[in-house]
């Protein structure tokens, strides 16, 4: 029992980061928008958390910065792919490189010319309820939040309609690249907060190995989930349960299994999830358009 305890709570806590990320990809693609670009989002989102939860000593300051910080370069992914009409993969890639140059850059200039901030005191980390960091607990009332915005307001199905059928919205009076717009900046925003749940919740600091493929799980959850924000939240538990089994199998005297093999898991589910479901899900209409 003590065992499956462990493995249900470390599952949230892991899968609290892929949530807000995924949540933020329905979102993009919901309106069209391909984004890739989750990875340098979060890792920004990380970074920032952390400069301003240690600067500050507040949790909460730190994770709103976490959410804007993803937000910044999601606005150059909007300019790029909806303004400038570019090529939204090759945004998306550009953008993971940017995140985590600019993470890099900034944490060297702002700590001595370190490429990991200092550790968090306890004190300053996102604090616990009921054995549980607050962030799980937001994680859960934010995919109720964006389930009844996508299929109970009008917000939510013009948004929906955007990504559907751009023109059939346009001729209906819609301002489409408006709508367009708000999907990828809350993209941005809500995978700042995923960095930012790692960063200040489950480790104490940034280091530029924290995200390492968080992202581009991410995106294989909202794939598995086909687009919906329930379905996409337990397609993160899912991936979140394989990173607790790292940690539980790797914990266990009793099992003998290279820690290598172990820590390639997660992405070993990933790749077979992509490989066995990417032809059986259908994306929004105008995806990439």
């Amino acid at each position: 029992m003590q065992d499956l305890f462990f493995l249900f709570s470390t599952t949230l806590m892991y899968a609290t980061p892929l949530i807000f990320t995924a949540l933020g990809g329905v979102l993009s693609e919901k309106t069209g928008v391909i984004n890739i670009g989750l990875e340098g989002m979060m890792t920004m989102g990380a970074f920032t958390a952390s400069l301003v939860a240690i600067k500050t000593g507040n949790p909460w300051l730190g994770l709103l910065a976490g959410g804007f910080g993803g937000l910044s370069l999601a606005i150059l992914h909007a300019i790029a792919s909806i303004k400038y009409k570019g090529n939204q993969v090759v945004s998306g890639m550009a953008i993971n490189f940017l995140g985590s140059g600019f993470a890099i850059f900034f944490c060297r200039l702002f700590f001595d010319g370190t490429s990991m901030t200092p550790p968090l005191d306890l004190e300053k980390k996102i604090p616990e309820f009921a054995g549980q960091y607050a962030t799980v607990y937001l994680a859960f009332i934010l995919t109720f939040a964006i389930w009844f915005i996508l299929t109970k307001t009008v917000l939510g199905l013009r948004m929906i309609s955007v990504g559907e059928h751009p023109k059939s919205a346009d001729a209906a009076g819609l301002n489409v690249s408006f709508y367009k717009t708000i999907g990828v900046l809350t993209s941005g925003f809500l995978a700042g907060l995923g960095g930012a749940s790692l960063s200040i919740a489950i480790v104490s600091n940034f280091r530029p190995t924290l995200i390492s493929g968080q992202g581009f799980i991410a995106i294989a959850a909202l794939i598995f989930g086909k687009w919906r924000p329930v379905q996409t939240a337990l397609a993160c538990l899912f991936f979140g349960l394989s990173q607790a089994l790292v940690i539980f199998l790797g914990g266990r005297e009793t099992i003998h299994i290279s820690s290598q093999l172990l820590s390639i898991l997660p992405y070993v589910m990933t790749l077979m999830i992509l490989v066995g479901f990417m032809g059986k899900t259908t994306g929004p209409t105008a995806l990439g358009e």
